[in-house]
């Protein structure tokens, strides 16, 4: 696959760039490796799967730059021309991003690859802005450039509660706004639309199991903002599903 090729092509030049400038203290490099095991595959208020789905991410950060490979295991993937499901890999996304903060602002912007399995891969760019003080609010700016030809904006807020004994519950909220982009779907008419899409709120529990392993259960609830969203969302989703309840526990090892 070409994301996954250009995936380890970024995670050797990081690695030798890390390698290479052992006197650098102030440029740090981690990774991360982490699984989902979720009730449903859901993105942006779209139900993509019939049944549960897992969903392996491994990444690597020097300094500000980070990349990373994200993969969807569909367990009941429908065979074509038929109701027989089989498990497949339906998806795997690359995504690059730079990060910096300014004093309570944090920046981001990046690229992102989906390879797709029964639909044409595309590409995005993205900003995203987020500003430090109760409540987290961000907003973030999609632009595919490819096949969907137009923007996606998600702004979010959230909240992290201490359960005592680094054990934080963290709660939020989006709401997001299509802005003729083709891949988010269609109106009645046929036509890709300028009109909110899906509001989200969602709740995770975070247990430290040591210092690199953790397991966090997570929920989310999504439902359309618009008629064009409900037309767009129903005629994408499995069995029509419009307002969607998911959810699924997440295992995070970091080095």
């Amino acid at each position: 696959m070409k994301a996954l090729k250009l995936f380890v092509l970024i995670m050797m030049i990081m690695c030798t760039f890390s390698i290479g400038a052992p006197y650098a203290a102030e440029t740090e490099t981690s990774g991360y490796a982490s699984v989902d095991f979720m009730s449903n595959y859901v993105w942006r208020g779209q139900k993509l799967s019939r049944s549960w789905v897992i969903q392996p991410s491994v990444g690597i950060t020097y300094g500000g730059f980070d990349a990373n490979l994200w993969s969807n295991f569909d367990s009941d993937w429908k065979v074509e021309d038929t109701d027989k499901g089989q498990g497949k890999v339906t998806e795997t996304d690359l995504t690059l991003r730079y990060s910096l903060s300014k004093n309570k602002f944090n920046f981001s912007a990046g690229y992102i690859y989906y390879a797709l399995e029964g639909a044409s891969d595309t590409q995005e760019l993205f900003f995203s802005a987020a500003y430090d003080v109760l409540l987290n609010p961000a907003l973030t700016l999609y632009y595919d450039y490819d096949e969907g030809q137009g923007a996606f904006i998600i702004a979010s807020i959230d909240h992290s509660f201490n359960l005592g004994k680094n054990i934080p519950l963290d709660v939020g909220a989006s709401a997001s706004y299509n802005i003729n982009n083709a891949v988010m779907g269609v109106d009645e008419e046929g036509n890709d639309f300028n009109n909110f899409y899906n509001g989200e709120l969602y709740a995770s529990v975070t247990f430290p199991v040591t210092k690199a392993f953790s397991i966090t259960p997570k929920a989310a609830y999504s439902f359309p903002l618009s008629n064009d969203a409900k037309e767009a969302i129903s005629s994408i989703s499995y069995y029509g599903d419009k307002d969607i309840f998911y959810g699924g526990i997440n295992l995070t090892l970091s080095f």
